[in-house]
């Protein structure tokens, strides 16, 4: 028995050499019982196959690749592997050992990476933290990276334990410093813990609040008001 051993998002790969023992040229069919999700590629001089014809007396090496579920859990697996033609079955008994995977997304309930907010105002936003391994992730902090005087706080700011196919949603509470100039800026969320880390950056839309707006209006009307007067006094002149 040929064993191996890979974490879930490692392929297994092996190494066999079909022989056909009779005296006449034959066509096999490769195949592989497989654990559910899991999936099994075959390939001769790095070609991907999946028969092969042998003339009598005569071999071809060949390579199996054999890529697990991402969900599977951490074990052994016993893998039968059979070459069959119309007169025999050739088998071959392959062991894959899958070692835990850690795995880690940062990402929204929606998916949506983007958000609008007026400058000085405090926004929330719901981030989610999932795994995507099959291990446990334990003490996972969070951090960002702003524009300059901008700043994030998160609740939790450290979550303890997040089980595999499992997730957590957070809040962000960003704060935009007055007078930021309107347009698009970058914050970048982080989500880590000594075994894996992901990102999510964040496409920040500001726009001036409405007072802002008024008040910019109201300078401009009053610099217009100034110009008119000091045309009607010394215009004459």
């Amino acid at each position: 028995m040929f064993n191996l051993e890979a974490a879930a998002n490692e392929t297994f790969r092996y190494s066999a050499t079909l022989q056909n023992g009779s005296g006449e040229s034959r066509y096999y069919a490769l195949n592989a019982k497989l654990p559910a999700g899991w999936f099994v590629t075959f390939r001769t001089m790095g070609s991907q196959v999946t028969s092969l014809l042998l003339e009598a007396g005569k071999s071809q090496e060949v390579s199996i690749e054999i890529n697990a579920s991402p969900y599977s859990k951490p074990g052994k697996f016993e893998i039968p592997v059979t070459a069959t033609s119309a007169k025999d079955t050739l088998r071959l008994n392959l062991e894959a050992v899958l070692k835990g995977a850690y795995g880690i997304e940062l990402t929204t309930p929606s998916g949506r990476l983007s958000e609008d907010v007026t400058e000085g105002s405090v926004e929330e936003i719901i981030c989610t933290i999932k795994n995507t391994g099959t291990l446990p992730l334990e003490n996972v902090e969070l951090t960002a990276q702003t524009p300059p005087k901008w700043e994030v706080t998160f609740q939790p700011s450290k979550v303890e334990r997040i089980d595999p196919a499992g997730s957590v949603d957070i809040t962000a509470t960003v704060r935009v410093p007055d007078k930021t100039i309107a347009g698009d800026y970058v914050s970048t969320f982080t989500a880590r813990n000594q075994n894996t880390s992901a990102n999510a950056s964040f496409r920040i839309m500001v726009k001036t609040s409405l007072l802002s707006g008024w008040f910019g209006i109201l300078v401009i009307l009053l610099a217009v008001g100034l110009v008119y007067q000091l045309i009607r006094k010394y215009g004459r002149r």
